[in-house]
């Protein structure tokens, strides 16, 4: 059975999953070159920290599965566009820091 396009995958321990920062570097990356496609060679070459070719494959395919890249025979592109409401809540927002060294 294959999922659809915003159904998971079941969980599969054999595959390394990527952390937060990570999926965060890649989109970053994407979205700076979102003028072309580029293919995950290119990407995994690019990329400012190095990461295995499965985790990537992991992020990019949720990044697919959130509606946020595309995928063709041309490589990923980023589509991604935040609304203007989202914007300005977020332009307005209060930033929170947290120190936990700081901490009592």
């Amino acid at each position: 059975m294959t999922p659809k396009k915003n159904q998971l995958k079941p969980i599969d321990f054999s595959v390394r999953y990527p952390n937060l920062s990570t999926v965060l570097m890649i989109e970053d990356y994407l979205k700076k070159n979102n003028d072309i496609p580029i293919k995950i060679t290119q990407l995994r070459e690019n990329l400012p920290k190095k990461i295995m070719f499965k985790t990537l494959k992991v992020a990019l395919d949720y990044l697919y599965i959130s509606g946020k890249i595309i995928y063709g025979p041309k490589g990923f592109q980023w589509t991604y566009q935040e609304s203007k409401e989202i914007k300005s809540f977020l332009k307005d927002a209060y930033e929170f820091k947290y120190d936990a060294k700081k901490r009592n």
